[in-house]
């Protein structure tokens, strides 16, 4: 399947997979953007940004379809996709992740390689408020889909590489930094 991906990341209708990819990874399938996106930056570097524009808006409105599976089909829908991929455990840790810190659980789980669609169905199955999901989705996957298109715009194959090799890490320190940041600040008022 990944192979696959990758053929067709270099195709005529790229643009039209990677949306469809990115929709529906939201939500209900297995591999992530990136596999796309990677080539498809390292083929055109001057179409980065429209090729991560794609990638996180597609992404969102799948977050959403998510988030309806959770919200309207949770025992029908949500349940069963989360237990095929053998997701339910981490579901329920998620769930008391989930009601603490809300829109930084779906903020920090959207930005770094963490299943997304259990973030996506998780909402809706606990009817977290729609406008902090959606914030939080546009502003994490954006962060992580142009941060992954810039680094390959202006590092190229190198770049690719050590993506591929250490994305876990990378994503979990930047959010590291970030939270630290975050909660600093709150520390200083």
């Amino acid at each position: 399947m990944k192979k696959k991906m990758i053929e067709m990341a270099g195709g005529k209708n790229a643009l039209r997979a990677l949306f469809g990819v990115s929709f529906v990874e939201s939500s209900v399938f297995p591999i992530p953007p990136d596999v796309m996106l990677i080539p498809m930056v390292l083929a055109r570097p001057d179409r980065a940004w429209v090729i991560a524009g794609v990638c996180t808006l597609a992404s969102v409105l799948g977050g959403l379809a998510g988030y309806a599976i959770g919200w309207f089909a949770w025992e029908a829908l949500g349940q069963p996709i989360l237990e095929m991929y053998g997701k339910q455990e981490a579901y329920d840790r998620f769930v008391t992740w989930f009601n603490e810190w809300g829109f930084w659980s779906v903020f920090g789980a959207g930005f770094t390689p963490f299943p997304y669609k259990v973030i996506t169905i998780t909402a809706g199955s606990v009817q977290l408020n729609l406008l902090a999901f959606f914030a939080a989705s546009v502003l994490s996957r954006g962060a992580r889909f142009f941060l992954v298109a810039a680094i390959i715009r202006f590092a190229g194959n190198r770049a690719r590489d050590l993506i591929e090799k250490y994305f876990g890490w990378i994503t979990f320190g930047l959010f590291a930094m970030a939270l630290l940041a975050i909660f600093g600040l709150r520390f200083i008022h």
